[in-house]
């Protein structure tokens, strides 16, 4: 059974665009390590410039097969360069009743 999963990425200072480009490839990258359902993704942004994502792993084992593929991780650490990971709740749209996000696309 999938899991679906909603992540929070904060962009590095002058790294907005370089992660908007890396979104474009982050979810063709895990179908083809077949890691991911063919769900796709829904990308918003806050309105402080945080990026969030919404998307379905294949499975409990494949996240974690995930910690151990070295494209994943290559992928990872293009990620690291232009951002870092925020919890959900770190969003001021988090307290609404209904959080409200821009489409990135």
């Amino acid at each position: 059974m999938g899991q679906i999963v909603i992540v929070a990425y904060k962009p590095k200072p002058g790294k907005d665009e370089a992660l908007k480009q890396l979104m474009t490839t982050h979810l063709p990258r895990l179908k083809q390590e077949g890691l991911v359902t063919d769900r796709e993704s829904i990308i918003m942004k806050a309105a402080d410039g945080t990026i969030i994502e919404v998307f379905e792993w294949l499975s409990a084992e494949a996240i974690a097969t995930a910690h151990n593929n070295p494209a994943v991780q290559q992928m990872w650490s293009e990620y690291a360069e232009v951002c870092d990971y925020v919890p959900l709740n770190s969003l001021a749209e988090a307290y609404d009743m209904f959080a409200t996000f821009s489409p990135l696309y």
